[in-house]
């Protein structure tokens, strides 16, 4: 069995999730974990203000919201040096996006995936 190894408790996270039901799952495994949820935001608008005006320590950004997907929010989490993970549903992240060092976590999330 792997150990999982735990964020230091109190880790904020700022959770990108256009679906209420998955955005409220996440929220209670990071929860069960110790950390804290700083903000849900549930399009890129929302999501890019959100980078402006709440503390977190690590973003979990859904790859597609709707009709758009969160790689703008990556564009501004990297500028500004902010620590974030992508989270799809489908087969890892688009070619060419320029994210292919980020971590990736699939959905449907298990806690131990949050967890690390």
């Amino acid at each position: 069995m792997t150990k999982v190894s735990y964020p230091p408790s109190g880790t904020r996270v700022l959770i990108v999730e256009d679906d209420t039901i998955i955005a409220m799952t996440a929220e209670d495994m990071l929860d069960e974990v110790g950390c804290k949820t700083a903000a849900i935001a549930g399009s890129v608008a929302e999501a890019l203000a959100r980078t402006e005006d709440t503390e977190f320590d690590i973003a979990l950004l859904d790859l597609n919201l709707k009709q758009e997907n969160s790689l703008p929010v990556a564009q501004r989490l990297r500028e500004t040096g902010k620590r974030f993970i992508f989270a799809t549903g489908y087969d890892g992240l688009p070619e060419g996006c320029g994210f292919t060092d980020a971590p990736v976590i699939s959905k449907p999330y298990r806690i131990e995936q949050l967890a690390t």
